[in-house]
């Protein structure tokens, strides 16, 4: 019979079988898992008439967090946060997900269950039910190249499934010239806040809360995809700028974005000030904002009105033009100029 671990273990000392129990444990049930998890594979039944959205994101400490500023349950709670963004870019309700967690030997029980405090917490509001996974032993090279087992990063993947009816899927790639371009939120609070804790990791604000604990936008996902009010749309999870060029690309047209309209977190600029930095830059490239970038057409502006009356307090900012061309440039005073880079892994 395996014992149950106890907080004060390691992982290790713990083992996979206890741990995998001691996960279960606290998934619900919905009605609508058929097989539940713990088999070989979940069963689920389809939603009738909608169809199922399906995106994947890895967490690699020292690539995507930092346990020096991150606890445990902020990595669980942005390990499903980057995939329900992804839902709600889609325009897709969250309904499940599977968890695989790489874990390296030393890992306290405790942290593992904060990271499931985490996961959890951002699960509730959506009725996301976990429904599987699985979990493995980090390794990491030693000296001589030999894999030592147990000593490699904390590892998360999350396969989250959300289901959106039929003909109300939004994509990348219904822009038209003339559309207009919105975004939600404010943007660069995240990238300030990680800039800040990498400075100082005790340091606490709006920003840094913003990088620790982003909230993705479903609900603002919803209602565009239900109101049929955008053309085209995207969370912004590596920054506005390569967000411009997502869409453009996968569009075919380009975009003229007015700096004057760019909504910049406060904590953002505040942040900028300190540093001596442009916190326009900071909003175009940053990333970790998890707002939507998206487009409407002119004459669709009742449905986006539509939207924000339901939507309540978020904001929605126009920013810019869809133009036929295929340049994506930023106005300012002193004229066009180029977008920045967005964040690009193995760059």
């Amino acid at each position: 019979m395996t014992m149950a671990p106890t907080v004060d273990q390691t992982v290790r000392a713990a083992g996979e079988h206890a741990l995998i129990q001691r996960i279960l444990a606290r998934l619900p049930q919905p009605g609508w898992l058929v097989v539940p998890a713990g088999d070989d594979a979940a069963v689920t039944r389809p939603v009738p008439r909608e169809h199922e959205v399906v995106t994947t994101d890895t967490l690699v400490e020292g690539v995507h967090f930092d346990r020096r500023f991150s606890s445990a349950a902020d990595i669980g709670h942005r390990a499903l946060t980057v995939n329900l963004s992804d839902l709600a870019a889609m325009g897709a309700r969250p309904r499940s997900a599977l968890l695989s967690l790489v874990l390296p030997d030393t890992l306290p029980v405790a942290d593992l269950d904060a990271l499931m405090d985490g996961l959890l917490g951002a699960a509730a509001p959506h009725n996301l039910a976990v429904i599987g996974g699985n979990i493995t032993r980090s390794s990491a090279p030693d000296a001589t190249g030999r894999c030592i087992p147990g000593a490699g990063p904390l590892i998360v993947t999350i396969t989250a499934i959300g289901s959106v009816p039929a003909r109300r899927v939004l994509t990348r790639a219904g822009a038209r010239p003339g559309d207009e371009v919105y975004v939600t939120g404010a943007l660069g609070g995240a990238a300030a806040g990680l800039a800040s804790l990498q400075e100082n990791p005790a340091a606490t604000g709006d920003a840094e809360a913003r990088y620790l604990r982003p909230e993705a936008r479903v609900r603002a996902g919803l209602l565009l995809a239900r109101n049929k009010a955008a053309t085209a749309c995207m969370d912004l999870s590596d920054g506005l700028a390569d967000g411009v060029r997502q869409i453009c690309d996968a569009s075919g047209v380009g975009m003229l974005i007015d700096s004057s309209l760019v909504p910049v977190d406060s904590g953002a600029a505040a942040w900028c000030g300190r540093v001596n930095r442009d916190p326009l830059t900071l909003a175009l490239a940053g990333g970790d904002d998890y707002e939507l970038l998206f487009t409407v057409r002119p004459s669709a502006r009742g449905r986006l009105r539509g939207v924000r009356r339901a939507i309540g307090e978020l904001p929605i900012t126009r920013i810019g033009t869809v133009i036929r061309d295929r340049r994506q440039r930023v106005v300012t005073d002193a004229g066009e100029v180029a977008l920045p880079d967005g964040f690009e892994h193995f760059r």
